[in-house]
């Protein structure tokens, strides 16, 4: 029997204020720090900076994962196992998944990653999801709902950590949950999925931008809003690399995440400092707006940070830019389908789920353009082996 997938609410709603996989807590309008106010900015990365976090971090990066060495969705880096043989039940398996939303493209081509892992399970015979839109409020009634129902284990990717914590706490009394993608404050859950996280990301970018310009050189940093746990995350580690290093960062602005904020900020500072000698983001969906702001003032692009959707692979493979592209990857949707069996099969899985963090260099570019694929598809999906890949990607 073809497993049957009930989907609630879910709608693809275009949010430019949002990233992948980042929350959504914007401050309120006239509070927090300016477009470059790096004053103000420091105090909030304060706010979020965990110094032995952002330690282990950067160690995770040289670890050795655990698992099949083709499939990173499956690897655990230092993982610490855990029993779940209290969860243990014969299928045919009901699971549930309460959705953040699919408010940016990141989340999009997550959602369809997973759906087609689900696919590829015969002992999931229903798939039931709720889609919060991106609203703490509906999240909060769509995990009370599905843990009322006939779920055998839920899966919770949150909106927000704190307000969604309480909503978490209480469906773990009533069946497994798992928990990906964003954290919440609590250990209840079986196992808590994620790549290795923001303080490698900003680091990786921010090191890449340490060797290849010049000392004394003047970088621009662009942020995407203040007060975003895994963006402030980003910017605490690249700055501190920056602090170690001879380079000059000339300005710190929030975007938005917005093509043409971007594309403006960047010719501001052309025009100020005759041109820039570096570009650090913390997040690479309007990087190719930041390129062609160097194009239309006619100066060289320097090097620049990116990520790996589609159109900065391309622009950087056609252009011949210096570049970087660490990445946040998608595959991670695929992992907390799996983890679900191996919690209902009663198999151990790591009480940390850390998934390998790849960035994307000149050496390994070739591996992930995909010059069929949409602009705005991301590379480390993992889901070249997936049936209808790549026609259900957009390809």
């Amino acid at each position: 029997m073809r497993t049957r997938t009930r989907t609630v609410g879910v709608a693809v709603a275009a949010a430019a204020l949002l990233v992948a996989g980042c929350t959504s807590d914007l401050p309120d309008a006239g509070s927090g720090p300016t477009a470059g106010d790096e004053t103000g900015a420091d105090a909030t990365a304060s706010e979020f900076f965990d110094q032995a976090e952002y330690e282990r971090q950067l160690a995770l990066r040289e670890a050795t994962p655990d698992g099949p060495a083709d499939r990173p969705w499956e690897q655990a880096l230092e993982p610490e196992y855990v029993p779940t043989e209290q969860y243990q039940q014969d299928g045919p398996y009901h699971l549930c998944f309460s959705n953040a939303g699919l408010f940016n493209p990141w989340r999009s081509v997550g959602w369809r990653t997973m759906r087609a892992e689900v696919d590829l399970h015969p002992e999931i015979a229903e798939f039931t999801v709720l889609d919060a839109q991106g609203q703490d409020d509906k999240q909060i009634s769509d995990i009370q709902s599905l843990a009322s129902q006939d779920c055998d284990l839920l899966i919770v990717s949150p909106n927000t950590t704190a307000t969604l914590t309480p909503a978490v706490a209480a469906a773990c009394e009533q069946l497994p949950v798992i928990v990906f993608d964003r954290g919440v404050d609590t250990d209840c859950p079986v196992t808590f999925i994620s790549p290795i996280g923001g303080y490698a990301y900003g680091a990786a970018g921010a090191e890449f931008l340490a060797e290849e310009v010049e000392p004394g050189g003047q970088v621009l940093a662009l942020r995407i809003s203040p007060g975003v746990d895994v963006l402030e995350h980003r910017w605490a580690a690249a700055e501190r690399v920056f602090e170690d290093s001879d380079l000059e960062v000339v300005g710190v602005q929030f975007t938005e995440d917005d093509p043409a904020t971007v594309k403006n900020t960047v010719s501001d500072y052309i025009q100020r400092f005759g041109g820039l000698d570096g570009v650090w983001m913390d997040a690479g969906a309007t990087a190719v707006a930041a390129v062609e702001a160097f194009e239309d003032a006619g100066v060289p692009v320097p090097p620049i940070t990116g990520e790996d959707q589609q159109d900065f692979l391309q622009a950087w493979d056609e252009r011949g830019l210096t570049a970087v592209a660490p990445g946040y990857p998608t595959f991670q949707w695929r992992t907390p389908v799996l983890a679900a069996l191996r919690v209902l099969g009663g198999q151990e899985v790591p009480e940390q789920w850390v998934l390998p963090q790849p960035v994307i260099t000149q050496d390994t570019l070739d591996d992930y353009l995909q010059p069929d694929m949409p602009p705005q598809h991301y590379a480390l999906c993992g889901c070249e082996d997936l049936p209808d890949f790549p026609a259900a990607w957009g390809g």
